[in-house]
């Protein structure tokens, strides 16, 4: 017996996919039925589904980003899930998926496509039992690195210089030079320097493309760092990886979708 989970929030799409997937593969028992990406993460973690799809337009968390997350979260000893994303997206956006390897059905749900992805499943899960947890978890990580850069390439903007912070009724003008570290903090963002902290009313999405990524890297989805700050990169026990950084004493955490940035070259 196979186990899965779907994560949709239109009802009917959930049930169509639900029956589909039973017809095609009776032996596959559907743990739960999500209806938004928090609640697709937090059931995940609980039923360690075998197979885990996930619509990518969701309230709460897109499936990506579900993805992601769940990938950072997961420990064994069950082996990571094989994760399909359900989109529909436009003809530009099934051509990154295509490109990338991932696994995705398109809506509306068709048979004899669903019927393919099924046998890839099956093929997969025979493959990971011999190979380990850790197998579906580097095909996820491929993928969603894949995913990114196939996207349309957002407009290009202006490199930011000086980040102009509210500090009680001051605004502090920051060097970016100066930055050691940013993380998300709800609709905010934390910059911290080495002496300092300061939050401004932005989104790390929004501000990443106005830095220079040479330097500043994203490596958490709530984190960027300035390179030039990072003293070391400690792996653990479980190979998660923490960034040890000059003038600061707490640790940043490292996703595994950028622990590729910390590899011995």
């Amino acid at each position: 017996m196979t186990t899965a989970l779907i994560a949709e929030d239109e009802p009917i799409l959930a049930a169509t996919l639900a029956h589909t997937l039973q017809t095609l593969w009776p032996e596959l028992q559907i743990l739960a039925t999500c209806p938004n990406g928090v609640s697709a993460l937090e059931q995940a973690l609980v039923l360690r589904p075998e197979v885990l799809f996930l619509d990518i337009k969701m309230p709460g968390k897109t499936g990506l980003e579900a993805a992601e997350e769940l990938a950072e979260q997961w420990s064994g000893p069950q082996p990571f899930p094989q994760i399909v994303f359900v989109t529909a997206y436009d003809e530009y956006a099934v051509q990154a998926f295509d490109r990338s390897a991932a696994d995705y059905v398109l809506k509306p749900v068709s048979a004899q496509r669903l019927g393919r992805t099924v046998q890839r499943l099956r093929e997969r899960i025979n493959q990971q039992a011999a190979q380990g947890t850790q197998s579906g978890m580097d095909a996820l990580i491929a993928q969603l690195r894949a995913l990114a850069p196939a996207m349309p390439p957002a407009a290009p903007v202006e490199r930011l210089n000086i980040i102009r912070a509210a500090v009680g009724n001051t605004v502090r003008m920051i060097p970016v030079s100066d930055v050691v570290y940013m993380e998300a903090m709800d609709k905010y963002v934390n910059v911290v320097t080495a002496d300092s902290e300061a939050l401004i009313r932005m989104s790390l999405r929004e501000l990443l493309p106005q830095l220079d990524d040479k330097i500043f890297w994203q490596v958490h989805r709530g984190t960027i760092v300035n390179s030039t700050c990072v003293q070391s990169a400690m792996r653990d026990e479980a190979g998660k990886i923490s960034l040890n950084l000059k003038h600061r004493s707490e640790k940043v955490r490292v996703s595994p979708l950028y622990a590729h940035l910390f590899r011995q070259m």
